[in-house]
């Protein structure tokens, strides 16, 4: 099977801590997605999301820092996993998300190259952004 390797950068307005959480915590997932998540937190731990339609296992935990996964989609072929890398680092202003996913079946490649920015990036943003507002609201009673 032929594969390709989706890379993105992303900036959000938050600290490296907050973005891992989002990734990491089963609740905030579901909360920023609006789908089911069970997201284990040790090495070798397993990962799904989005009603189990993404699964797979954590190979790397750096906390605030780097998370690497097995991957894969419930469309593609048995035994058929990806590895996904979320790289942390704190910039002027927030945290740059550098993220790489390879081997992802070249006939999906387009399809999981937008979802990653519709499904993750731009809620991810939007979820931080009410968490923010709400934050600041409290501050102010």
């Amino acid at each position: 099977m032929k594969t390709k390797t989706i890379r993105q950068s992303v900036l959000f307005k938050a600290s490296p801590h907050e973005v891992y959480e989002l990734l990491m915590d089963s609740r905030k997932h579901a909360g920023f997605t609006g789908e089911g998540a069970e997201i284990s937190r040790e090495v070798g731990g397993r990962v799904s999301a989005y009603e189990r339609y993404i699964e797979g296992t954590n190979e790397e935990l750096i906390p605030d820092a780097r998370i690497v996964q097995r991957w894969r989609s419930t469309e593609w072929p048995d035994g058929h996993y990806s590895k996904v890398t979320f790289q942390l680092k704190r910039t002027t202003g927030g945290t740059r998300l550098s993220f790489t996913q390879s081997g992802v079946p070249e006939e999906d490649y387009e399809s999981k190259k937008e979802g990653w920015v519709e499904s993750y990036w731009e809620k991810m943003e939007k979820f931080l952004e009410r968490e923010k507002g709400a934050r600041a609201k409290r501050r102010t009673r």
